[in-house]
């Protein structure tokens, strides 16, 4: 891990981000799997809904804090020298904002998707464990990060735990259609998680908020036709629970979580970042069994612990790979 990205946070601070985060996104599963059981609510409808309260609230927070900004230098009433930022390229923001908003609505909306087909517990956790073997993959493929014999054991260790998974559900407690969507799910995550390492190795990072807002902007737009078809607003008995429920995922998983996504990402390396977002299927799983009465068969064990053991060799391989870079750097 190295604060190379030329952000203003330390690694510290970014990993606690990041462990909130994933603690905040094991809940938002939780919420759904509520909202399906008590409504007719489909996953792009939610997952609509998702995107457009967090981008509420996050305009609502860039307008404070512009405002604060104002009233502060109005209060200072100093002039300081402003050191001028430069300008991101127009291709390179272009990438970054449709990459992550494109990104961000294939996870979530292929993830509630799986949650709706096979569970809490096996759709986060397929979708968690599977996230960290595709960017291991393709930190190799586009960031140069090698893979080494830890991560080839730990990819092969993530497949034989899906297999397990799909291949071991025979009292329908898994449905391949579901492990299917979760990755799905993960390769949108991935494709966050490495765009936002890549981008931000290069330096000069955008704003995690504006870059979140924007991402959540571009979901809210291609996600409208889906919902629409869908049905936007749903039929239910509770309507005061579903429209709380709501606004959680709109605010705590979602505008919180994702920002500060984004901003310790941006700073974390892309295997770490996998590992520590393991806070999520393993509090995921810790709901559905206890609060939600989801029924943990062998076979979800055994595949859970396999994904698991999995991102682990991914954590140590990134570990020696770090302190291998240090030494060479010392050597040189």
């Amino acid at each position: 891990m190295s604060n190379s990205s030329g952000s203003a946070l330390s690694v510290g601070r970014s990993l606690c981000y990041l462990i909130v985060a994933g603690i905040a996104w094991g809940t938002a599963g939780a919420a759904a799997s509520l909202i399906f059981r008590v409504s007719d609510m489909g996953p792009l409808a939610l997952s609509f809904w998702r995107c457009a309260g967090g981008l509420v609230l996050l305009l609502g927070v860039l307008a404070l804090r512009s405002r604060r900004a104002v009233v502060r230098a109005a209060a200072d009433g100093t002039v300081r020298a402003v050191v001028p930022v430069p300008a991101e390229p127009r291709r390179r923001r272009a990438v970054r904002i449709l990459g992550t908003g494109v990104g961000l609505t294939v996870f979530q909306s292929a993830y509630f998707a799986a949650v709706e087909a096979t569970g809490l517990a096996v759709g986060t956790v397929v979708t968690l464990g599977a996230g960290p073997v595709l960017i291991a993959l393709g930190a190799r493929l586009t960031l140069g990060e090698r893979l080494g014999r830890g991560g080839a054991l730990a990819v092969v260790g993530a497949l034989a735990g899906l297999g397990v998974l799909v291949l071991g559900g025979g009292d329908a407690e898994v449905r391949p259609a579901g492990v299917g969507l979760a990755v799905v799910s993960a390769a949108g995550y991935a494709a966050i998680t490495l765009l936002t390492r890549r981008l931000g190795r290069d330096g000069g990072g955008a704003d995690a908020l504006t870059t979140t807002a924007w991402a959540f902007a571009i979901g809210t737009a291609g996600l409208l036709p889906a919902a629409l078809a869908e049905g936007l607003v749903p039929h239910t008995g509770t309507p005061v629970g579903v429209l709380l429920l709501l606004v959680y995922v709109a605010a705590v998983p979602t505008a919180l979580a994702y920002a500060l996504y984004f901003a310790g990402a941006a700073v974390v390396r892309a295997a770490t970042v996998s590992v520590i977002m393991l806070l999520e299927p393993v509090s995921a799983a810790l709901i559905a069994v206890s609060l939600l009465g989801e029924r943990l068969t062998a076979a979800i064990v055994l595949g859970t612990l396999l994904l698991l053991a999995a991102v682990t060799g991914l954590a140590l391989a990134e570990t020696r790979t770090a302190v291998e870079r240090r030494r060479e750097a010392v050597t040189v």
